[in-house]
């Protein structure tokens, strides 16, 4: 019933799909900017509730300043929390468990989209618990998944079509990135380039008005604040180009150590003979054992991450934190806890950063910035090589500190830690994990999917064809009496010249004087893209993600000239859909 009404009100107001989209779109920034804002004061009244203090004054009192005998009872309380956080996970709603990304990529390859709406409620609760209790994690990941969880719920709610419901999902992790950083662009660029792998204008239209909404919306009630306090900063000397090149392979070698101790103590919490909802309470107090000597490693850290920025803290200290903090997430996240890894990433970055540039600046102290600068680096260098998202990284950093003049080592060692980190372990953070269940996904699809099957699977034998020298007239002509925009041009023995289609030719249509003067042959490119008919389908999915095909000729090994049939983007995404099922039925 419900349902129905929906469908008479969008009937009514005569709007179609697209701009439904795009209302629906502009509803999911603003319930996720709001979202966002309950999560985080949500977070502050658990973190009362635990400590009695500020999450500013935990990382600075905790194990110093207390009175003399409570930092013994510490592990107790990260203990506590996970007590409460198991059975919200395992008994309420499993998707809550970890960062919560990777259900969210899972979900729109795999699910068309479809998230439980419960799950939304599960993260937001279970999360505020884990951090608030001083769990070593970030809010940005929960907000990210109940913004996908509402973007899928409206979506489903609408009765929108599976590629739509994705998009909304799309647009509530871009929401909840804008809203959580104050990063609008970085959160459209995060959706793009994680979530659903599309760059097209239908897709980027609503996650860039849903971005900018709950921007707006937090922006009307914290102000418009970057979230650090940057120092002054300039580049110094070209010579600290090459030096920022070494951090970026320093940082992603650390990259690649956080997201392999992850997967570790994830595999090894598994497989404890324990419940798996008191699996978070072993993690928090193991946690609280270490945060009685370094505190700094508790909840998210942006206090010491500020702290590292302008330069006070120890060199011994940050090099220890590096490792310390790797240590404090994997436990947390590993056993079961709900949390996200942006911040533990931001800080990693920036202690390991930190510490890169006090050595640096040691030795070369004429050339180069200040340890702060290369900290600031540092925390994008990190999250480019967890996340292998180096576009998202740098927009996160600018959009943070609002520094502009940070951006070309940022640039420069953003890329190196990122290639870094793909060379010594091919999986991101996200990744790795829906690796270990057997699913590759890549630019929004599973790609082990493709990779079981060949393009004979789904070529198609139906084409049509044209000789080299058929004239732009004739193939006007052919155009306008065929449901084809594609034709393959073959020369008169039979062998395969090219591809022309109605794009290709389209700006000709008012040049009448070409009608008889320009063939087939004079419009088709040198090298035409083929197949082979014992290709996988991730091969053709690969070419159709690159360049902007419809139809992509098929041949045989032993015949590379001769076409055989023809393989349909539309046709290898139905194709794909199909199979798929398959998989998830049995």
């Amino acid at each position: 019933m419900r349902h129905k009404i929906v469908k008479t009100f969008f009937e009514k107001l005569q709007l179609s799909e697209t701009n439904s989209l795009i209302i629906l779109s502009i509803f999911v920034g603003l319930a996720t900017g709001f979202g966002a804002l309950g999560f985080t004061e949500l977070i502050l009244y658990f973190n009362h509730i635990f400590f009695g203090l500020t999450d500013q004054v935990l990382t600075s009192a905790v194990g110093r300043a207390a009175p003399d005998g409570y930092k013994y009872y510490l592990p107790l309380i990260p203990m506590i929390g996970g007590l409460l956080v198991g059975p919200i996970v395992f008994k309420f709603a499993r998707e809550a468990k970890g960062h919560g990304v990777p259900e969210v990529m899972n979900a729109v390859a795999r699910l068309g989209g479809i998230i439980r709406p419960r799950v939304a409620a599960a993260k937001a609760v279970a999360s505020a618990i884990c951090i608030g209790s001083g769990g070593s994690a970030g809010r940005e990941g929960p907000i990210i998944q109940i913004g996908s969880a509402i973007g899928s719920t409206i979506g489903q709610m609408f009765r929108m079509s599976g590629d739509r419901v994705k998009i909304l999902v799309g647009c509530g992790s871009a929401a909840g990135i804008s809203a959580v950083f104050n990063a609008p662009l970085a959160g459209v660029l995060f959706a793009m380039e994680i979530i659903l792998g599309d760059y097209a204008i239908r897709t980027f239209a609503p996650v860039l008005l849903s971005s900018v909404v709950a921007s707006v919306v937090t922006r009307a009630f914290l102000g418009n604040n970057p979230a650090f306090q940057v120092p002054s900063y300039s580049l110094v000397s070209a010579w600290e180009i090459p030096l920022y090149i070494v951090m970026g392979f320093v940082i992603g070698v650390a990259a690649v150590l956080f997201t392999r101790t992850l997967d570790v103590f994830e595999d090894n919490f598994d497989k404890l003979s324990m419940p798996n909802w008191a699996k978070p309470a072993l993690g928090g107090l193991l946690l609280g054992i270490i945060a009685i000597f370094f505190p700094q490693v508790l909840a998210d850290g942006y206090q010491t991450i500020g702290l590292t920025l302008l330069g006070d803290i120890s060199l011994l200290l940050m090099v220890v934190l590096v490792f310390l903090k790797i240590l404090a997430t994997s436990l947390t996240l590993g056993s079961g806890n709900s949390g996200g890894i942006f911040a533990p990433s931001l800080f990693m970055g920036a202690v390991a950063g930190g510490s890169f540039g006090v050595v640096i600046n040691y030795f070369f102290p004429e050339v180069t910035a200040t340890p702060g600068a290369y900290a600031l680096v540092g925390m994008a260098a990190m999250v480019a090589g967890t996340t292998h998202a180096p576009i998202t990284a740098i927009f996160i950093i600018y959009e943070m500190t609002l520094d502009y003049r940070i951006i070309l080592p940022l640039m420069v060692t953003v890329v190196f830690s990122t290639l870094v980190a793909r060379h010594l372990f091919p999986h991101s953070i996200y990744t790795a994990k829906l690796f270990k269940r057997g699913i590759d996904i890549r630019g929004g699809k599973d790609i082990n999917v493709l990779r079981s099957h060949e393009v004979s699977e789904v070529m198609s034998g139906k084409f049509e064809s044209i000789l080299t020298n058929t004239t732009l007239a004739e193939i006007f002509n052919r155009i306008t009496h065929s449901k084809e925009t594609y034709f393959i041009v073959n020369d008169l023995s039979g062998r395969l010249k090219g591809v022309i289609s109605f794009q290709d030719i389209r700006n000709l249509l008012s040049q009448h004087e070409l009608d008889y003067l320009v063939i087939a042959q004079d419009l088709v490119e040198p090298e035409t893209v083929v197949l082979n008919d014992d290709d996988t389908l991730e091969t053709a999915y690969s070419i159709f993600g690159q360049r902007d095909f419809g139809l992509i000729p098929v041949v045989r090994r032993r015949e590379p000239d001769r076409v055989i049939g023809v393989i349909r983007r539309e046709k290898l995404v139905d194709y794909y859909n199909k199979r798929l099922i398959e998989t998830l039925r049995y």
